[in-house]
């Protein structure tokens, strides 16, 4: 017996077809569970490094966020050489006002068409499905 290998005992030419297709399922399902594992395992990996990239993407909001502040400072001590101090706050502070109106607007706009459909147009299509339905099963009848 040169050519079988030894499985419990028996020669590779003694283990029946049964034996090796519940030895193929046994593996099968432990390669998968161990996929799962290795799958969950770089997640964690990946999730990782995303939380990492989230929290620098927070802090440089907030110092982008401190320098807007330090830019409008700058804008109303130079408006202030011209005309008093309080003015050139007034100024500035009216101009980003506009702004922040103007990116409302357009927000809002942009919220009336992501908006979704009304339960009416929700219904009236479920009504059409079901018609739909209906004369394909008497077609299908006749």
């Amino acid at each position: 017996m040169a050519n079988s290998t030894e499985t419990n005992g028996r020669s590779s030419t003694d283990v029946s077809v049964g034996e090796l297709v519940k030895q193929l399922s046994e593996q099968t399902s432990r390669l998968a569970h161990q996929e799962v594992e290795l799958a969950k395992a770089e997640l964690v990996v990946q999730g990782k490094a995303v939380e990492t990239g989230l929290g620098m993407f927070g802090g440089a909001g907030a110092v982008g966020f401190y320098a807007l502040g330090a830019l409008v400072a700058a804008a109303v001590l130079g408006l202030a050489t011209a005309v008093s101090a309080w003015l050139s706050a007034l100024v500035i502070a009216l101009l980003l006002g506009a702004v922040a109106s103007l990116l409302a607007l357009q927000g809002k706009s942009k919220m009336r068409e992501a908006r979704p459909p009304a339960a009416e147009e929700i219904t009236a299509s479920l009504k059409e499905d079901v018609q739909w339905a209906k004369s394909r099963a008497q077609a299908g009848r006749e």
